[in-house]
């Protein structure tokens, strides 16, 4: 766990960063700081790792006060990610990898057997250990980045707008990946961002400051998205976090049945059962068949492209499973909407100065 107990940061000119920020970011889990610029965000996660100094208050990872560490020592503990993956230039990706490992004094041949390893982890081929950072895209070189944090096994790892630099869809890849990772190495992540969406996507938790660094709530997602705590939070948040809401709760209860037979519409499936798309006389339409894990938005989108209204449900295989109605995801995307409206969880709110 990293706790925060009425850190303040002030600057040489005046400026307040950070201000009295009492905050705990759960260990395990992904904490996601979000604002607009000069809101306090990354000097919050920098403070962490003491790449800059508190003005006042007390920092605690793991139950230990930073400040009362040796700030080289605490850096190699903690793993941190930046926008532009900070990679050297002149060195290979495999010795980029390996360079906290042979400052904590690992051989050399083990440090390399480490990374190694962890280009699988990051989903990269092992033959682009041997490449330099030019030769690779720029999502490729932040998988990269994430594997030389993850090199000394840290628990605690921090991203500061780490997939800010890609362009969308790689940034989706990278976010994918790092889902993937978290639920195999579960550590404990302090993300920085200014995209909602991309918080809502990755957060267990997210705190949202305004200007001045003051935290104005920090919520899960779901709670956050149904009861944002002042106008400034629902501003932000944006006029659609209804849908965003959606995004968060799947599909798995929605009831199904058989596709019909006989209508206008025929729902056509290859020899396997695999669902292709949707005929009429002389008219087809592709179809996107959904699994239980996909999201009710994802579903509402696919029913109202759909010509039926049915959306096709599919196994793990692919294989058909079913059709859902049009009525039955709106009917569970009302009853997600009422049980994060009352939702009883606690909600750390601080009030704007002043």
């Amino acid at each position: 766990m990293i706790q925060f107990d009425a850190v303040h940061k002030r600057f040489p000119n005046g400026t307040t960063a950070v201000h009295d920020l009492s905050l705990e970011m759960p260990e395990g889990g992904v904490t996601v700081l979000v604002g607009s610029s000069g809101c306090g965000k990354t000097t919050t996660l920098r403070m962490i790792n003491r790449m800059i100094e508190p003005t006042s208050g007390v920092i605690k990872v793991g139950g230990k006060d930073v400040t009362q560490q040796d700030a080289a020592e605490l850096r190699r503990s903690i793993g941190y990610v930046i926008q532009q993956s900070g990679l050297f230039p002149h060195r290979t990706v495999l010795d980029n990898i390996a360079t906290v490992p042979l400052l904590l004094g690992h051989g050399r041949k083990k440090a390399r057997a480490r990374a190694a390893e962890l280009l699988e982890t990051v989903g990269l081929a092992p033959d682009a250990g041997k490449r330099y950072p030019h030769q690779l895209s720029g999502g490729q070189q932040q998988r990269v980045g994430v594997a030389r944090a993850l090199a000394a096994d840290p628990p605690v790892l921090l991203m500061d707008e780490p997939f800010g630099a890609v362009d969308p869809v790689v940034r989706t890849q990278l976010q994918d990946e790092l889902l993937r990772l978290q639920k195999e190495l579960n550590k404990t992540i302090v993300f920085v961002t200014h995209d909602i969406d991309e918080a809502v996507r990755l957060g267990d938790r997210i705190a949202i400051f305004r200007t001045g660094g003051h935290l104005v709530q920090c919520a899960a997602p779901a709670e956050l998205l149904a009861r944002p705590a002042d106008d400034f939070v629902a501003d932000f948040l944006g006029a659609e976090r209804g849908l965003k809401l959606l995004s968060l709760t799947t599909l798995a209860e929605v009831p199904q049945g058989p596709a019909p037979e006989g209508d206008t519409w025929t729902l056509v499936v290859d020899e396997a059962r695999k669902p292709l798309h949707w005929a009429t006389k002389g008219a087809e339409i592709p179809v996107r068949p959904l699994h239980d894990h996909d999201s009710l938005l994802a579903a509402l989108n696919e029913s109202v492209a759909s010509p039926t209204g049915l959306i096709a449900r599919v196994d793990a295989a692919g294989v058909l499973t079913g059709v859902s109605s049009r009525d039955d995801i709106h009917t569970h995307a009302g009853q997600a909407h009422a049980e994060a409206r009352t939702h009883t969880g606690t909600t750390e709110t601080e009030a704007a100065a002043a």
